[in-house]
């Protein structure tokens, strides 16, 4: 597969974003993307799931680990996290009611039990960024591309202002923005597409960069240009799985120095026939629902 990429240069020429053309906006997962506050949410997992989990025998019982965290929990929703968690070790609990307190027999009161731990943690723990990351969210503002934040936390807002990157961003989409506008959790693509929506693009004109298969599964299921996993945990093939354009250990990767002292706009190449091939898929499914819309009723 032909990878070329345009690349652009931006105003300040300190570096350019390796891209493929037609890009026009970057979309961030936060933990473990932009901040190291996935650390934070793994303990926090961990420290729910392994007590709960002592009291089953065999395969059921076994402590929480890594591997658990990306298949069946990172970016997900709590409640759905718990849930598939739970039923991947073939444990069933009622789904209970949100407002479940910690230590009820229910899905809801763990996934309360995680919130409470993690809230504690991101309260008295420092929050670091990645470098590499804040780099280049500025080289992509300087080369007048688009930002936006998309999370299933609803601890997104205190997590930007505590590490001081809120202002980097033209919108954001977090857990309190789903639950408020119906949108569906990752895998499903709501999130990033109503981010995308938000920033007046389509979804083939945005990049999406995240460090979770069901983050990666909602970028490639929504039809957009550029899906780049991150491998943070040396788990690269859980991250291969759901089908990236490209897997990378840091966006640093994805920065190179200008060569060039002059102020020029952004040059422009061919288009990856990957970035078409998914721009043509979305627009063929779109044709395919407003036919059904019009067949059916909305």
């Amino acid at each position: 597969m032909n990878t070329a990429r345009s690349t652009r240069t931006t105003p300040d020429d300190t570096a350019t974003l390796l891209l493929p053309d037609g890009i026009r906006a970057c979309l961030f997962d936060l933990d473990g993307v932009i901040t190291k506050t996935d650390v934070q949410h793994r303990q926090a997992w961990k420290r729910t799931f392994d007590p709960f989990l002592q009291a089953y025998e065999g395969e059921a019982g076994g402590p929480f680990s890594l591997g658990d965290y990306m298949r069946h929990v990172d970016g997900m929703p709590r409640h759905e996290a718990v849930h598939r968690l739970l039923a991947s070790r073939n444990i069933f609990l009622p789904p209970g009611d949100s407002h479940d307190p910690p230590g009820q027999d229910s899905e809801h009161a763990l996934a309360n039990r995680k919130d409470e731990l993690l809230a504690r943690s991101l309260a008295n723990e420092f929050i670091e960024v990645y470098p590499g990351t804040i780099r280049f969210v500025r080289a992509a503002r300087r080369a007048s591309v688009h930002t936006a934040v998309v999370s299933a936390s609803s601890h997104c807002t205190q997590v930007l202002q505590a590490c001081g990157a809120a202002d980097l961003f033209d919108t954001r989409i977090d857990g309190d923005t789903a639950r408020e506008r119906g949108l569906r959790g990752k895998p499903a693509p709501d999130s990033y597409t109503e981010a995308a929506s938000e920033l007046r693009i389509t979804p083939g004109e945005a990049a999406v960069f995240e460090d979770g298969p069901s983050g990666i599964e909602a970028a490639v299921r929504g039809g957009f240009g550029w899906v780049v996993a991150i491998d943070r945990c040396g788990r690269r093939e859980d991250l291969t799985e759901p089908g990236p354009d490209q897997v990378v250990d840091d966006l640093a990767e994805l920065l190179q120095p200008s060569t060039t002292h002059d102020r020029q706009a952004p040059t422009r190449g061919p288009a990856n026939p990957r970035h078409l091939e998914r721009i043509h898929a979305r627009d063929h499914r779109s044709d395919q629902s407003y036919q059904h819309q019009d067949e059916h009723g909305s």
